[in-house]
């Protein structure tokens, strides 16, 4: 056999059953046993399989993992593995030395008769790299986009297989998340969250795994909160009043800060907004992360450590164009407020019909999705060369003659609003000359952004920022 050529399904389940140390348990609530089934077909499974459990009626679910608010969710995956882990010590102390212990677990959303749900799933194995040592952990969301129940049955069978082989015997990380998809495609499986931990995984930062998930195609958006704790984009945002600011953060400014903050004030206070449901997101496409083509992963979580330093949380998308975020965020939070904050020089590429010439009903198609579903954009100032102020008033008169009235009708209609309370003190700050100010080691860059972001960037000598050893020099 080719070394260079992938295993198949049927062979990576060979393999982990012909293994004598590898045992344990599965787990698969609302899709059938499709993962484990796949272990008992190639043979051999006496030597892989300690139990397989399909806890399919709601009261048994319940009885076993504990009463659970929504049956596809990572609280409910975390039960399961929970439940199951502890069982293979428990009764099997005889092979604690010399076995390999893990519990697999998911819980899916199929496909139903009508085809009017999206098919996803939570999917979790906690195990072990060596006997008698403490368990590791991965998960994984997934959506699954075939248009026929059996064939997301197949699909989900072949990622649970490459999920048990990729954390048996893969040792790198990124090596990992690339085989997820082994013998599918994203057309069929999106994986939109990945997270693996532990005492063997200590080393993987998972926001730089969500990036890869957007960046190798595997999703068009992943997130990760202040903390950098990966979230799947679909459960913390759904049925939630989003307000997102997108920019590059190279680094953040007082200038950021105060687009989110005022645009919040103003999105606070439209009548169908609940404020106690208002998420805020810094959101970084890849095409500001890889102009060149190529991501600097290092810069990438520069930028992550410094807008998470804020409180904030972060969005990687692959969604250059906004009419494409707005859409894609619309399915996820079901008609509840979207706000956009952008600068108003952004607005005028909006406004750009050339941007739009390879779709068919040019910039109408694309002010649909943009500013449809109940979206709203908030507008930022800018200062132009002459010293005066560059608003929506402005932005209107240098118009063209046919746009005009499709801006007036976006204003009466409340799509559109000044963000007026700017701090217009701020307005000369440009990033680009920070940054080259913080890669120079010049003085003077401290005071143009927050002071939380200064401290970061010294610490951790973020954007080549040129730390100098006085405590080594002090102690000498």
């Amino acid at each position: 056999m080719d070394e260079f050529r992938k295993l198949t399904t049927q062979e990576k389940a060979l393999r982990i059953n012909l293994s004598k140390a590898i045992y344990g348990s599965f787990a698969e609530i609302g899709a059938g046993q499709e993962v484990a089934a796949n272990f008992f077909k190639v043979g051999g499974a006496s030597g892989t399989v300690a139990k397989t459990i399909s806890a399919y009626d709601m009261k048994f679910s319940d009885a076993i993992y504990g009463v659970c608010e929504r049956y596809v969710c990572e609280d409910r995956l975390s039960g399961m593995l929970d439940h199951e882990y502890v069982l293979l010590p428990e009764r099997l102390p005889h092979r604690i030395d010399t076995t390999r212990f893990f519990a697999f677990a998911d819980t899916v959303e199929i496909l139903n008769y009508e085809r009017t749900n999206q098919g996803h799933g939570w999917l979790g194995l906690r195990f072990q790299l060596t006997p008698k040592s403490e368990p590791n952990e991965c998960v994984i969301h997934v959506k699954m986009h075939d248009n026929d129940p059996l064939q997301q049955q197949f699909a989900l069978g072949v990622v649970g297989v490459n999920m048990i082989y990729g954390c048996m015997f893969v040792s790198e990380p990124e090596e990992l998340l690339m085989s997820l998809l082994d013998g599918l495609s994203p057309r069929r499986i999106e994986i939109d969250m990945f997270r693996i931990s532990g005492p063997d995984f200590k080393h993987v930062d998972n926001r730089l795994m969500a990036l890869k998930l957007v960046k190798n195609g595997f999703t068009k958006a992943a997130m990760f909160g202040p903390s950098g704790n990966v979230m799947q984009p679909s459960d913390e945002l759904y049925k939630k009043n989003v307000l997102v600011l997108r920019g590059r953060f190279r680094p953040v400014t007082h200038v950021n800060v105060d687009m989110l903050l005022t645009s919040r004030r103003h999105f606070k206070h439209e009548p169908d907004v609940d404020r106690s449901k208002i998420v805020l997101v810094s959101e970084l496409t890849l095409n500001d992360l890889s102009p060149d083509g190529k991501i600097d992963e290092r810069d990438f979580l520069h930028r992550a450590d410094i807008i998470c330093s804020l409180g904030q949380n972060v969005l990687i998308s692959n969604y250059f164009e906004h009419y494409r975020l707005v859409d894609y965020l619309s399915r996820i939070t079901k008609g509840k407020k979207i706000g956009i904050t952008m600068g108003i020089y952004a607005l005028q590429k909006v406004f750009e019909e050339k941007t739009y010439e390879n779709l068919r009903g040019g910039i109408l198609e694309c002010f649909a999705s943009l500013f449809g579903s109940n979206v709203k954009l908030y507008i930022y100032p800018a200062i132009r060369k002459d010293g005066t102020l560059f608003t929506l008033k402005h932005f209107e008169e240098e118009l063209p003659k046919h746009l005009k009235s499709l801006f007036r009708y976006l204003m009466e209609n409340n799509k559109l609003e000044d963000i007026n309370d700017a701090n217009v003190k701020n307005l000369h700050i440009i990033s680009d000359n920070v940054l080259a100010m913080i890669r120079k080691g010049e003085e003077g860059w401290e005071k143009f952004v927050p002071h939380k972001v200064e401290e970061a960037i010294k610490e951790h000598g973020l954007f080549d920022y040129p730390i100098k050893e006085t405590n080594q020099s002090t102690a000498a």
